[in-house]
């Protein structure tokens, strides 16, 4: 999961926004640690989504001299589960019942900031009927286009 940020010199700094995130600001005094700060912010942007019990915005492609921002898998398969509940009609209630555990684990199921195992969020996506597809590619070296 990867979205398009753009990069702004402002003030000796390097503001990122997000055209499909509006909520999503970070912010580095140079290219590369704006763009690793925007790891966070972006998972902080997507919280508020699960948060507020809203749908995630789909990625658009990238523009040119934007740079791609992706999540860490653990966070892309958390955001996965919540997009699955909401394609199913399920709550965390119902995954309490489902996976047979407390409503705080499932809460931490589906907190970007926990680091929960990917195991348990890969069973829980089996229970509900889907599975976790994890892919492998090269890096692009040239960040902006």
């Amino acid at each position: 999961m990867r979205y398009a940020v753009k990069l702004i010199e402002s003030d000796g700094a390097f503001v990122a926004t997000c055209r499909d995130l509006p909520a999503f600001n970070s912010v580095g005094e140079t290219v590369d640690e704006a763009l690793r700060e925007s790891v966070d912010a972006m998972a902080l942007a997507l919280q508020g989504y699960m948060d507020e019990r809203e749908p995630i915005p789909a990625a658009t492609e990238k523009k040119r001299g934007e740079y791609w921002v992706s999540l860490p898998a653990l966070d892309v398969a958390k955001v996965g589960l919540y997009e699955a509940m909401l394609a199913k009609g399920l709550r965390k209630a119902d995954i309490v019942r489902l996976l047979g555990v407390h409503g705080p684990q499932v809460d931490r199921l589906l907190d970007l900031a926990h680091k929960s195992k990917l195991e348990q969020v890969e069973d829980a996506l089996g229970k509900i009927g889907y599975r976790l597809s994890v892919a492998v590619e090269p890096v692009d070296k040239r960040r902006a286009a």
